[in-house]
């Protein structure tokens, strides 16, 4: 008996059906895994927030220790007054940053970068005032805890922004290298903004007040 031969036309269409499944298969994974990695992002956002609100929940509590100690306090103590004054200021624009939530571009993050640089610089100023107009101080024990609690917080500031800036750099080159940036278009996935790492930020400060 003759064998029967494989039609030509059945081969082609059994090679597309699994080109196509092979595809199918390969956007699949590389949404999910695209998928993954903006969750990674979002995770990590959150960790940075964590600690700038930390910085934030602390800073209260500190000018209230300051009030507390010196309630003889004198308006012509100029100096402390306005690193008061401003440590106010900058406290209120960094939380009203932090309220908008996640920045979607490039410029919303630098808005919040500076925000909170700014509250850091003011933040310095006001204790370093502090220090010159109570020498004394520096021995208050709810001071001193409150003191360290602030230096620990802007060590773990660095490290979780320094790791936010990993993440989103792996997140962003994925989305921009072909041929995952053709999933990426076709469902929405976009870049992430990026802080603009600082000099030594992968190292956390030895902070000083």
């Amino acid at each position: 008996m003759k064998k029967k031969l494989i039609q030509p036309w059945v081969i082609i269409v059994t090679v597309l059906v699994v080109i196509i499944i092979a595809c199918v298969g390969w956007g699949i994974s590389m949404n999910n895994k695209l998928i993954t990695e903006a969750e990674k992002v979002e995770a990590q956002w959150s960790q940075v927030e964590n600690q700038f609100q930390r910085r934030l929940d602390l800073i209260p509590n500190l000018v209230e220790t300051v009030k507390g100690y010196a309630s003889h306090e004198s308006e012509t103590l100029e100096s402390l007054t306005a690193a008061r004054a401003g440590l106010s200021s900058a406290y209120n624009d960094a939380q009203a940053v932090q309220q908008a939530g996640q920045p979607g571009d490039d410029a919303g993050m630098q808005a919040y970068s500076d925000a909170q640089n700014r509250l850091k610089g003011a933040l310095n100023l006001y204790v370093n005032a502090v220090h010159e107009a109570y020498p004394d101080l520096k021995a208050n024990e709810q001071f001193l805890s409150l003191q360290t609690q602030l230096e620990g917080t802007e060590n773990r500031i660095a490290v979780e922004r320094q790791r936010y800036i990993e993440t989103v750099r792996d997140y962003n080159v994925m989305v921009r290298r072909f041929p995952a940036s053709l999933i990426a278009s076709m469902n929405g996935f976009e870049t992430k903004p990026q802080f603009k790492a600082d000099e030594g930020a992968a190292t956390a400060p030895q902070v000083s007040f």
